[in-house]
C-alpha cells in the first residue's frame, strides 16, 4: 500500500502544504504531534479536560496562523511544546501564589545542588511507579521544575530543546532539572514499585 505524500513529508513541507490549502497536511501534522503535546499538557496540568483544551488551542492556532512558526528558529515539535507551555502558564496564572514558591532562588547556581546530574536513580523510580503516583508527585512540584522534569525524563528532550521550549539558558535548565529530580524522587521513594506504562 502506497503511503500518501503528506505522511512522508517533513514538518516544514507539511506547513507549506497547509498554507496552500492541502487539508491532509494538517491532519498529518496533528496525528504526528498531538499525542506528545497532549501527554505534556496532561502531566503539566493534571487534568485531561484542560490538556484537551490546550491541544485544541495549540493546533487551532497553528491552523489559523495565529501562532507563527519560523522553521529557521527550531523544530516544530519544540515550538508546539513552547506554545502549550505558555497557554498552560496563562491558564494557571490566576491560581499562582507566592506562598507556593520556594524560599530560595530556584535557579541560583550558587546554591547547593540537591541531586546529581545523573538521572539514573530517578529514571528507575519512574519506571517502577504507576501513572497516578507519578502524576500526583509531579503536581506537587513547582511549575518550572515540572516543565524540566516532564520534558527531560518523559519526553527524552535534550537540555538544548528544553532551553528553547522554556526560553531559558541551559544552566537554568540544568538547575531546574536537578532540583526537580530531587524533589520528585523524594516524593516517589515512599511508594511501592509498580508499572508506569499506563502513563505513556
Amino acid at each position: 500500500m502506497t503511503m500518501p505524500p503528506t505522511a512522508l513529508a517533513t514538518d516544514t513541507d507539511l506547513l507549506r502544504q497547509l498554507r496552500e490549502g492541502v487539508g491532509a497536511a494538517f491532519q498529518t501534522l496533528y496525528q504526528r504531534h498531538q499525542g506528545p503535546v497532549y501527554r505534556f499538557a496532561l502531566l503539566r496540568t493534571g487534568s485531561g479536560d484542560t490538556a484537551a483544551d490546550i491541544v485544541q488551542e495549540v493546533f487551532m492556532g497553528l491552523l489559523t496562523g495565529s501562532f507563527h512558526y519560523d522553521p529557521l528558529r527550531g523544530l516544530l515539535q519544540n515550538f508546539l511544546f513552547g506554545v502549550a507551555r505558555k497557554l498552560i502558564l496563562k491558564h494557571e496564572q490566576p491560581r499562582l501564589r507566592l506562598a507556593s514558591l520556594p524560599d530560595i532562588d530556584p535557579d541560583d547556581e550558587t546554591t547547593q545542588e540537591l541531586a546529581s546530574d545523573d538521572g539514573e536513580p530517578l529514571a528507575r523510580l519512574l519506571e517502577n511507579e504507576t501513572a497516578e503516583q507519578v502524576r500526583r508527585a509531579l503536581a506537587q512540584l513547582a511549575p518550572h521544575y515540572r516543565d524540566a522534569v516532564i520534558l527531560y525524563e518523559l519526553h527524552d528532550m535534550s537540555y538544548l530543546d528544553i532551553a528553547d521550549i522554556c526560553q531559558v539558558d541551559i544552566g537554568t535548565v540544568r538547575s531546574r532539572l536537578s532540583r526537580g529530580r530531587a524533589a520528585l524522587a523524594k516524593r516517589l521513594a515512599a511508594h511501592r514499585p509498580t508499572a508506569l506504562h499506563a502513563l505513556l
